[in-house]
């Protein structure tokens, strides 16, 4: 037996009574909508709120929002991360708001143009552009250059084109999470971005952003205070003084921890956050823009993962519950981070460590290790909360096919995509 000393603690992560029974309410119709598990849901919802508390901090912080067009006031812009929650409701909400989407790939710039944003709204971002973006020659497009080979090769485009152009800054804040001991693959070094800056200077190019992105879960406000002062130097030595300010993403998210239990959020507060980015803008004279692209802290919020369980082990003192979906099909994330698990229907009583497992053939596949009523049984449902950043994109189909996914938005709930048959698994395949 596992002594209780050793179970983890109940993953409830102050989820507040209300967001609990949302969820609940929620995925009870979209079950009978979709007639399926595993089965993503997301909402706007919880999009909404979260886009409004981060933007009463900034125009609480002196920042102006982007349809009010104050000449006297620094305007702050969100760009979608399209790449968080690639949903087609989604863009297409975010559409509605009239707000603009950042990509990062051929795929995600095709699906911005079909949901109808004009080219003057797509920010692109990413490495290795120049393989692909000339092809389509869209006008007034925002690009950041990764490298200077991309810069070389799409600058006579990207003059001809009349694209707002800027460079991605690797900054000493932006390192391998993993091994913090070595820098990521992306941006220019800073005297890369030297070389670059000047480049563009002298030729005259439509230069007006300067870009960073650091890394997710930012743990504190002084993380991008130290990035933007490094920008701000690299910038005055070149002799550029930028319109846009874009410092990316990487708010923490709430409710989630890490595997070790640390709490992501828990020394960072966004009216703080906003006050700092007030004062760090001002090392740049003529700023305009303060651009932002967070994903997960807008959307993680917005979704859920619902499996169901087919079979219940107990071995070694150790609950097992073999699920339709888990870590390998649909929660990669869980490798990494703690989420709240919520079964329904609601169950009580005696609890045991439990062992949430997907039903793929690998030992891997471990949703979530917590203790859980011995009331669950088969046929009952569990839901994951937090799926709504990065779990989509990275779906597989070890065995099984893709998920059916349920969309929510003021408008109610619809079923966004069916669960993929047989036929679309194995169809595609000419040989």
């Amino acid at each position: 037996m596992i002594p209780q000393s050793k179970w983890p603690a109940r993953l409830d992560f102050g989820h507040a009574p209300e967001t609990i029974g949302f969820w609940k309410r929620l995925v009870s119709e979209a079950l009978l909508l979709s007639g399926s598990t595993p089965l993503y849901l997301f909402s706007a919802l919880p999009i909404a709120d979260c886009l409004a508390g981060l933007d009463s901090a900034l125009v609480a912080a002196g920042f102006s929002p982007e349809t009010a067009n104050s000449p006297l006031k620094i305007s702050f812009h969100h760009w979608l991360s399209f790449k968080t929650q690639p949903v087609a409701p989604l863009l297409r909400w975010w559409r509605g708001l009239n707000r603009p989407v950042e990509v990062v790939s051929e795929f995600e710039l095709r699906a911005a143009l079909a949901a109808g944003f004009p080219p003057a709204m797509i920010l692109v971002n990413g490495p290795a552009k120049h393989r692909w973006l000339a092809q389509f020659q869209l006008p007034e497009l925002s690009v950041n250059f990764d490298s200077l080979a991309e810069l070389d090769d799409l600058l006579p485009c990207a003059q001809r084109l009349n694209w707002r152009m800027g460079l991605r800054i690797l900054t000493g804040e932006e390192f391998d999470p993993e091994n913090p001991q070595f820098p990521t693959q992306f941006g220019l070094a800073p005297e890369a971005a030297m070389v670059g800056l000047k480049k563009l200077l002298g030729a005259r190019a439509r230069i007006e952003m300067v870009s960073f992105h650091l890394r997710t879960n930012i743990a504190a406000a002084s993380v991008f205070e130290r990035a933007i002062t490094e920008v701000a130097e690299i910038c005055r030595a070149a002799g550029f003084c930028p319109q846009v300010l874009d410092i990316g993403g990487g708010l923490p998210v709430r409710s989630v921890r890490s595997r070790g239990g640390k709490v992501y959020d828990g020394e960072f507060g966004l009216r703080s956050f906003a006050q700092s980015l007030r004062q760090s803008v001002k090392l740049f004279p003529g700023l305009r823009e303060l651009w932002l692209e967070n994903g997960r802290f807008l959307s993680s919020a917005s979704g859920v993962l619902v499996v169901k369980i087919l079979d219940v082990k107990e071995r070694r003192g150790l609950r097992q519950l073999i699920c339709d979906g888990g870590r390998t099909l649909n929660a990669l994330m869980s490798v990494w981070e703690q989420h709240a698990l919520l079964p329904l229907p609601e169950r009580s009583g005696e609890e045991a460590l439990t062992v949430v497992h997907g039903p793929t053939c690998m030992a891997f596949d471990q949703l979530a290790r917590l203790p859980l009523p011995r009331s669950l049984c088969a046929g009952d449902h569990l839901i994951w909360l937090d799926a709504g950043a990065y779990h989509l994109p990275w779906e597989t189909r070890f065995s099984h096919g893709h998920a059916a996914v349920c969309w929510h938005d003021e408008r109610g709930l619809m079923l966004a995509r069916a669960q993929q048959s047989f036929e679309d698994f194995w169809g595609g395949w000419k040989y």
